[in-house]
């Protein structure tokens, strides 16, 4: 596995902000958006094993585990989060959509990107960052429990918010992190 990073954080965005989470963040995506916050230059390669150790390093009674990117679908095998959950840990992942997931993600955020083929029929969430793009294809177009629209780095958060009140359908995410200063 290409490891991008590992850390240990509370996640910032979507359904779960503010729930304690280890992040394992993959090198390499098929989408180049211009908002990523990856460098998709620098990774180490890792054994399933080795992520786990350092998943684990962080300490026990740690509830989630965030696989996200780049995009993961490139990496993630079942067999990676089957050992995930030997070790207790729910696994949420946060996917562009143009690539099949694990049936045994425990957790899915589509993250679809203007001009990109998504491939997934449904998911937990999806998380549009919204820069005044069509996104109601989105609303009809994948089967998920929760809707997000969340502003492009904290920059158009009044546009998300009027777009929103007129169409209550979706709902507000945040990067908190990003605003609460935390990695």
């Amino acid at each position: 596995m290409r490891i991008n990073e590992i850390f240990y954080s509370l996640q910032g965005e979507g359904f779960h902000t503010g729930t304690p989470s280890v992040f394992v963040r993959f090198a390499g995506c098929n989408l180049r958006c211009p908002f990523c916050d990856t460098d998709f230059t620098s990774f180490v390669e890792m054994s399933e094993e080795e992520v786990l150790k350092e998943i684990q390093s962080f300490g026990k009674n740690i509830p989630m585990v965030v696989v996200t990117g780049g995009e993961p679908s490139l990496q993630l095998t079942g067999s990676f989060v089957e050992l995930l959950h030997k070790a207790n840990y729910y696994v949420a992942v946060e996917t562009n959509g143009t690539q099949p997931l694990p049936e045994n993600v425990d957790w899915v955020t589509c993250s679809p990107k203007e001009g990109s083929e998504v491939v997934l029929p449904n998911a937990n969430e999806i998380k549009v960052v919204y820069v005044g793009q069509d996104v109601e294809k989105w609303h009809t177009s994948i089967v998920a429990q929760h809707y997000f629209l969340q502003p492009c780095s904290c920059a158009n958060t009044d546009e998300v918010i009027a777009y929103i009140k007129r169409h209550p359908h979706w709902r507000l995410s945040l990067q908190t992190h990003k605003m609460l200063g935390i990695r």
